[in-house]
């Protein structure tokens, strides 16, 4: 492209930002693998798929997208491993083609202030197809299952930084550790009878009784 010859200069001056933007599209996609997942899964020794969900990260304003494969591990259910926020962010999930249940635990507080890993003091499970959206209040951790014979795909609004070590699969706003310290979120989602079945984490000292409950619009709105 000539600048003055071909093309006005303001068209050129758009054009040079374009190209001189840096692109992170190396840094987008993760795997998670099910090494790393056995550290939250009900049965971590059974045999597990090589990969249970795929992240593609576009942060707030392109949107992340994650994609769950179907199947179990034994009789628990192909999910993400769960996180909780750091800092005040907050998210909202929307649903775009499948079928899942959320799962969202808010932990108890101590006398300091801080939060207690093995105490919850809500819980919120809610079953999702395509078309719904769900949101997830600053504080509170958050993982979803995959309960359908096909992918359950979601896209979801949270913030990524490019410039983390591993933006796609470990991204510096997520902190996975209160998870991974207490094998996974408060209730492990299994099928029984050939349908969804909560059945509590005994790493857990303290959890509030829990039923899946069915989607509501309430679900999507925002504090």
């Amino acid at each position: 492209m000539l600048c003055g010859v071909y093309t006005e200069r303001s068209e050129c001056a758009r054009n040079d930002s374009i190209f001189n933007m840096t692109d992170y599209s190396a840094k987008r996609y993760g795997p998670r693998l099910n090494e790393m997942m056995k550290d939250v899964l009900m049965e971590p020794d059974v045999h597990g798929p090589e990969a249970h969900y795929h992240m593609v990260r576009g942060g707030k304003d392109l949107r992340n997208i994650t994609i769950w494969e179907s199947g179990k591990v034994g009789k628990e259910y192909i999910k993400t491993y769960g996180h909780y926020h750091v800092g005040a962010i907050s998210e909202t999930y929307w649903i775009v083609y499948g079928e899942g249940i959320t799962i969202a635990q808010k932990r108890m507080a101590g006398s300091d202030g801080e939060p207690i890993d093995d105490e919850i003091e809500e819980i919120r499970i809610v079953k999702v197809k395509m078309g719904d959206a769900v949101y997830m209040p600053r504080g509170w951790a958050h993982a979803a299952v995959n309960i359908g014979k096909t992918f359950f795909v979601t896209a979801d609004d949270s913030p990524v930084n490019f410039e983390d070590v591993e933006p796609s699969s470990l991204p510096g706003h997520a902190d996975y550790e209160p998870i991974k310290k207490m094998r996974g979120m408060a209730y492990y989602i299994v099928e029984e009878h050939g349908e969804p079945t909560l059945v509590k984490n005994p790493a857990y000292k303290k959890v509030p009784d829990a039923e899946i409950e069915d989607w509501r619009p309430e679900f999507a709105k925002k504090e």
